[in-house]
């Protein structure tokens, strides 16, 4: 697989729970090809990586997948609502930004940094 083909089987594994980023995922391709676990090859100006004997080895016998922990214990119906909320919220938003005039930008833009405000409080246990 490419990297991103990677990403985008860690999110699929974990039902979406870890998603990584490019950021962590390609240092740490480079790094596990420095040790000998994996090789690279440019295919069709991607770079696919493959296992090493070694590398596989080092899979066997390491811990359980981090997709899987990532995963655990979640609950999914109310990951899913929250997510669905968050959309939400956000499709409302573009919707004000793109049409809205510059006040009702502005009003919506306090919205959002007052809800933002807001959760961070719930955190903190404070009204």
């Amino acid at each position: 697989m490419h990297g991103y083909e990677m990403i985008q089987e860690i999110a699929e594994r974990s039902g979406g729970a870890w998603k990584p980023s490019p950021g962590s995922v390609y240092p740490t391709l480079q790094l596990l090809e420095d040790e000998g676990l994996i090789t690279s090859a440019a295919e069709g100006g991607k770079k696919l990586f493959s296992l090493t004997d070694e590398g596989r080895g080092a899979a066997e016998a390491g811990p359980d997948a981090p997709w899987e922990e990532a995963g655990r214990g979640v609950d999914w119906e109310t990951l899913h609502e929250i997510r669905q909320a968050g959309f939400g919220l956000m499709e409302a938003f573009g919707q004000v930004w793109k049409t809205g005039s510059k006040e009702q930008r502005d009003k919506a833009l306090a919205v959002i940094n007052d809800a933002r405000k807001k959760l961070y409080l719930i955190l903190a246990d404070e009204d």
